[in-house]
């Protein structure tokens, strides 16, 4: 699988500009209207079309930079499981178009006819809105990674009318306002002479389809609210205010409206022992002064289970020790983190005549005491 900035021929530090600067010329070569009938160049223009959309935005580059594929949801099959099938398979050659138009600072289809002396027109895909979710993990479940079926509400395309929106046994009609393209164009004149701006037909939205007959069941829609089960795999190793994208498992769209994503972010439960700190976990042991005094061994909870603990004859309150790679794993990483153990003396509230009276014996067989006083370390 290639490399999103290998795709681009930049590397991981490169300036947005040197990346938008790459990705410019690497469509220049692969553009369709250049390579008429080449799949080779239009798959090329796509991975650069995909690679370019996700590294030129900060925080999507920022994700795919920790999660690699999966933060960006690159790659994904259905059911939000990670299939890695390549790069170029998740968008169109409709997407990429956009990316490039977007790419050169163009706001519609046909600002850059001329670039290529072509003049075919193209209309504008439209999407279903993405959603968002939050996913709750605990400590044990980020530690190992872990599949979850969560139930979403989200608009799914209507089996009365098929997504069309239009009534049983009728069809849409071709939009009369833009002749069934989709785009309008109008004329304008300014000191420089005239000017041609392509916009979205607004009777049709750009489908270039019109509804005479609506369905019942989804009012012209094309999509009816719904409630599904969706398969999300956790990575392990993540944060509070990580996510990723599930692509097209977001709301669904009507006839010849792609579906939106769905957008996973994850927040990590608060554990009745354990708390976090970056890879490690803190955890508190209290034992008596005898414990203390003489040392033991000690069974400690740990993510995973029980794991024995060796506390040492004279160790002092408020000691750490550390039981290695009891932590939690770095995401995408072999490393992983530390169990911190803070020794702490109980001291009883309530204690029997006998037992007062073997610690006054204790007391005095150590001869005299005093109380020692030092320099806080803070």
């Amino acid at each position: 699988m290639k490399d999103l900035y290998e795709i681009l021929g930049v590397g991981k530090d490169s300036s947005k500009d040197e990346i938008k600067k790459s990705y410019r010329k690497i469509a220049m070569k692969y553009h369709p209207d250049r390579n008429p009938g080449d799949t080779v160049a239009e798959q090329n223009f796509k991975e650069a079309a995909e690679a370019y959309a996700v590294l030129k935005d900060d925080q999507k580059r920022q994700q795919y930079d920790q999660f690699g594929p999966a933060g960006v949801g690159l790659g994904e099959q259905g059911g939000g499981g990670f299939g890695f099938s390549g790069f170029g398979g998740g968008i169109d050659l409709s997407d990429a178009l956009r990316i490039f138009m977007d790419g050169f600072g163009g706001g519609g289809f046909g600002g850059f006819e001329d670039l290529f002396g072509g003049g075919r027109q193209r209309q504008r895909v439209q999407k279903a809105r993405d959603m968002r979710i939050t996913l709750a993990l605990t400590l044990s479940e980020i530690q190992n990674g872990v599949e979850k079926t969560v139930k979403v509400k989200r608009y799914e395309q209507c089996s009365s009318c098929g997504g069309s929106g239009a009534k049983p046994g009728t069809h849409p009609t071709s939009c009369r306002h833009c002749g069934g393209s989709g785009q309008v164009r109008q004329m304008s004149r300014t000191l420089f002479g005239q000017s041609v701006v392509v916009r979205v037909c607004p009777v049709c939205s750009g489908t270039g389809e019109m509804i005479e007959q609506r369905c019942n069941s989804c009012g012209g829609e094309g999509v009816v609210p719904s409630k599904v089960s969706i398969k999300i795999n956790a990575p392990a190793g993540v944060v509070t205010g990580n996510y990723m994208t599930l692509r097209g498992q977001g709301n669904q769209g009507g006839k010849g409206v792609l579906p939106g994503d769905l957008l996973v972010f994850f927040e990590e439960k608060e554990h009745p022992y354990f708390v976090r700190h970056g890879n490690d976990v803190f955890i508190e042991a209290l034992i008596s002064f005898t414990q203390a005094s003489l040392g033991t061994v000690v069974e400690v909870p740990t993510l995973d289970g029980r794991a024995s603990l060796k506390i040492p004859a004279g160790i002092q309150s408020g000691t750490i020790l550390r039981m290695r790679r009891k932590g939690l794993p770095e995401l995408n990483s072999s490393f992983k983190g530390d169990q911190l153990v803070r020794i702490q003396l109980e001291t009883p509230l309530h204690i029997s005549a006998h037992e007062k009276s073997l610690l006054k014996e204790l007391d005095q067989s150590g001869g005299e005491r005093t109380v020692k006083f030092q320099r806080v370390k803070l």
